[in-house]
């Protein structure tokens, strides 16, 4: 799953609201003279001032008040005193006394401030009340953007994949940022046919990019598409994509799945520790005998046995299998333990029986039959002994 995103929302400085005349007509007399005065400091960089002027003041009426705080929470977003940038710019959009051109910008601006502090169930409510009502001069596509962005962060899935469709209207094509947010909620809802379109979109626009095409073939092994997961897989290889050690492993089960276990065991030969790991060697080992290449799989297995001894047993049976059976004789001889007793001793027989070595053939049939009993040990004991008759 893709892990929840890292918000920078890129706030850009409301000009308008910096540079604006700082007297309005709808303003006293006296509160319009101390907020020339401030926006003045203001353009002298003398922020502090400006502030400490702003922050003496106690107008009597409501305008007054809103329009002194919509001041305040620039100067204290310029400050980067964001707690008070907050509350001034909500007192003020929350007035509803603020209705000139720069009323939707001080909501935009309080909106992304918000947003920034990861406070999104607050910026939710402003960034749809400003939809209600895009200037021309606005975008409407990041408003949807940032309201996408918010509901993902409080893990309002459905609804952040709404925001981002609504989104894909306004902006057209879309790119991976976005991309990314609506693949994130689709996963959540396990949506995975719906995921494929969206992670194919993101792999033409970032086709070097591992995760995609590691999370496309794990939503093609989840609706059991395995054939279009491995041609996902080898196709990333293909372009260059470099696959890690898991996604190989993944590759060469697919491989094998589909009937080519060649693949598959040249695959594992290519993964790091593939001569010094055990389990990788005995499963190149294994894939070559599945695909028949006995010659190639005998010598894989051989290497295995100087891994671990406990896979004599299995190169012994493919030697004597191809007929190799001084070489399988050799090994017998080193297998260990009592697991395989009996059966190696009948092996014995078998190789020694091949080999014309009647003698020894019955040596070994009494000894399986004395470790284990059974109806094999007993039929090579009788035509053996036959046999032996008969020559002499």
């Amino acid at each position: 799953m893709i892990k929840k995103l890292t918000l920078i929302a890129a706030l850009s400085l409301p000009l308008g609201l910096i540079a604006e005349p700082a007297v309005s007509a709808e303003l006293s007399q006296y509160t319009a003279g101390r907020v020339q005065r401030a926006h003045n400091l203001q353009q002298d960089e003398k922020l502090d001032e400006a502030i400490g002027l702003l922050e003496g003041l106690t107008p009597s009426r409501d305008y007054d008040k809103a329009y002194v705080q919509r001041m305040l929470g620039v100067f204290y977003w310029q400050q980067n005193n964001i707690t008070k940038a907050i509350s001034s710019l909500t007192e003020a959009v929350n007035s509803g006394l603020l209705q000139d051109e720069q009323a939707w910008i001080t909501q935009r601006m309080l909106a992304d401030i918000l947003l920034s502090s990861e406070e999104f169930k607050q910026a939710l409510p402003h960034y749809y009340a400003l939809t209600e009502n895009i200037p021309e001069n606005q975008k409407a596509d990041e408003l949807w953007l940032r309201i996408a962005q918010s509901h993902y962060q409080i893990s309002e899935w459905k609804k952040t994949i709404s925001a981002i469709n609504t989104y894909a209207k306004y902006a057209g094509e879309m790119g991976v940022e976005p991309l990314t947010i609506k693949l994130g909620a689709q996963l959540q809802l396990q949506q995975w046919k719906a995921a494929l379109p969206t992670l194919e979109a993101l792999i033409v626009l970032e086709p070097n990019k591992l995760v995609w095409w590691q999370q496309t073939a794990g939503v093609q092994l989840r609706l059991g598409q395995s054939k279009s997961a491995l041609d996902t897989l080898a196709l990333a290889r293909r372009q260059g994509v470099e696959l890690s050690q898991q996604d190989l492993k993944t590759l060469a089960q697919l491989y094998a799945q589909r009937g080519i276990p060649e693949r598959a065991a040249i695959l594992y030969s290519q993964l790091e520790g593939a001569e010094s790991d055990v389990e990788l060697v005995v499963l190149q080992a294994q894939y070559w005998q599945i695909a028949k290449e006995w010659d190639k799989s005998i010598a894989i297995w051989q290497q295995a046995a100087k891994l671990d001894n406990q896979y004599r047993w299995q190169l012994a049976q493919l030697l004597l299998q191809q007929g190799y059976y001084q070489q399988a004789i050799t090994e017998l001889d080193k297998v260990s333990g009592n697991k395989h007793g009996a059966d190696v001793a009948l092996a014995k027989v078998r190789a020694h029986y091949k080999l014309n070595n009647v003698e020894k053939a019955i040596i070994f049939a009494k000894q399986a039959d004395n470790i284990e009993s059974s109806s094999v040990s007993k039929s090579w004991i009788k035509y053996l002994s036959q046999k032996r008759e008969m020559s002499s």
